[in-house]
């Protein structure tokens, strides 16, 4: 089974960049503005409302605040995963900033690119959000 692992250096604080991760019902406002449009929430399902008007359903598996820890499942969206199992967790990085771990196992295989891309790509885009707005905070 295929994993990504993405290490994110961010200029904010552990605890700024735990609160936007936490957050599970705000992703379209706390990590990947642009991204998703929406987020909704029902029990421990969210559902991300994309911008081209489609839809991904996960799992939302844990939210470990002691170890700063947030795994989560895709259960249905536009690509055809036969699995998908995600993590994210913060660590102190530095003096004042912090490093966001993403590990992200699927199948099949052959999604690794498409995949890789939107990680990499998020992953910028959740840097600068979360930048943004410790920055705002700050101010």
């Amino acid at each position: 089974m295929p994993t990504i692992r993405k290490e994110i250096m961010v200029a904010a604080s552990p605890e700024q960049v735990w609160a936007a991760v936490s957050d599970v019902g705000a992703v379209h406002y706390r990590l990947v503005p642009g991204y998703t449009e929406n987020t909704l929430i029902n029990g421990h399902e969210r559902t991300l409302i994309l911008p081209n008007g489609g839809q991904v359903r996960e799992f939302i598996i844990s939210i470990d605040h002691k170890e700063r820890r947030m795994a989560y499942a895709v259960k249905e969206g536009r690509m055809p995963l036969l699995h998908h199992h995600a993590t994210f967790q913060v660590f102190s990085h530095g003096d004042n900033g912090a490093k966001l771990v993403w590990i992200t196992d699927f199948l099949p295989e052959h999604l690794a690119p498409e995949i890789e891309a939107h990680v990499h790509r998020g992953a910028e885009v959740m840097r600068a959000t979360i930048e943004a707005a410790a920055h705002g905070a700050a101010q």
